[in-house]
């Protein structure tokens, strides 16, 4: 029978930082699959950074959500009705259709070993996240036997098992940087990382030149904005910068300025790229591979913040955006 399913819609497209009014939740009806389809309960729910600049209007590398839609984003569940035999029902499956409680897809979804790691890994470490940590520190910014290497937002879903990834690509020094004293010093203690600065204690530059005398040689960024001014200061020469996210301005009702020490980047001979993990799927059986062992042996180390319940899930990207969370994100759905 036809399953009712409350699903979040964009109702307003924010100025500045998003309200709770900018979303509504409705409720649907979703059909039976038909040949070929499958129906799955979603059991987790991914919040990502990324998902505010959807919420604006105009051209991005990813479609924006339409007003009076069901949002999309990346979902873990269990298939519950199934009309494709290579799916069948008790299946656990990662798609797209997420931010609600049923999700009816075309049977080419990915089936998700969930005894090589819980089934919400693969929103976070096995997933989007950890690639993305993965391809920036070998493709994009490639860490280098003995580099020192700074991470932005390093308590968060990327940053996290970004600075585990550079450790074990070779990096001398791990720095990183996160919000409070008690993320600082989770990155040293749970994150393999050598040192961890409170950006919120203010004078980033100073505390970066403190921890890196001998200069960064590799900058993973996050946040954009300060983060990437004091990097700049501090790179060595022909350093390399992976701009991952820019978080600090994705609120930001107007254009921010740029770094003003960006000629830096001309003299020091540093490479500034660009990055998406969409570009990087190719690299992904690899990764995951190498993942899958790290976590099994213990020496990947991961965190998550959790909500529970679809009445969570504005709250959680919300929370998220602000900072209050460590690792991944992800909302429950019991």
């Amino acid at each position: 029978m036809p399953v009712s399913s409350r699903a979040w819609h964009l109702a307003a497209r924010p100025i500045g930082e998003p309200k709770p009014t900018d979303f509504v939740s409705v409720t649907t009806t979703v059909a039976d699959p038909g040949p070929g389809y499958i129906l799955v309960r979603n059991d987790w729910l991914s919040v990502d950074p990324y998902m505010r600049g959807r919420m604006d209007e105009g051209e991005s590398y990813i479609p924006q959500f339409e007003l009076g839609e069901a949002m999309t984003g990346h979902a873990v569940g269990t298939v519950v009705a199934s009309g494709a035999d290579n799916v069948p029902v008790g299946s656990t499956v990662s798609h797209f259709l997420g931010w609600r409680e049923y999700a009816l897809l075309p049977a080419g979804v990915e089936v998700l070993d969930t005894r090589l790691a819980p089934a919400q890994a693969y929103l976070g470490v096995l997933g989007m996240t950890g690639l993305t940590a993965y391809a920036g520190l070998t493709h994009i910014a490639p860490v280098r036997q003995g580099d020192v290497v700074f991470v932005s937002a390093a308590a968060g879903a990327v940053g996290s098992v970004a600075g585990q990834i550079a450790r074990r690509l070779g990096a001398a020094k791990v720095i990183g940087s996160a919000g409070g004293p008690g993320k600082a010093r989770r990155l040293v203690e749970d994150f393999g990382y050598d040192i961890g600065l409170d950006y919120r204690a203010g004078d980033l530059p100073g505390q970066l030149t403190k921890a890196a005398p001998e200069g960064i040689d590799v900058y993973f960024d996050n946040v954009g904005g300060d983060h990437l001014q004091a990097a700049l200061g501090t790179m060595n020469q022909h350093g390399r910068i992976a701009l991952c996210g820019a978080i600090s301005i994705y609120n930001n009702a107007e254009p921010p300025p740029g770094p003003s020490n960006l000629p830096l980047a001309i003299g020091k001979r540093i490479t500034l790229r660009g990055m998406n993990v969409g570009d990087h799927y190719d690299i992904a059986t690899d990764y995951i591979q190498q993942a899958t062992d790290w976590l099994q042996d213990g020496s990947l180390r991961t965190a998550e913040t959790i909500l529970e319940g679809i009445d969570k899930t504005v709250e959680a990207f919300l929370a998220m955006m602000r900072g209050a969370n460590t690792g991944k994100t992800l909302v429950h759905l019991p």
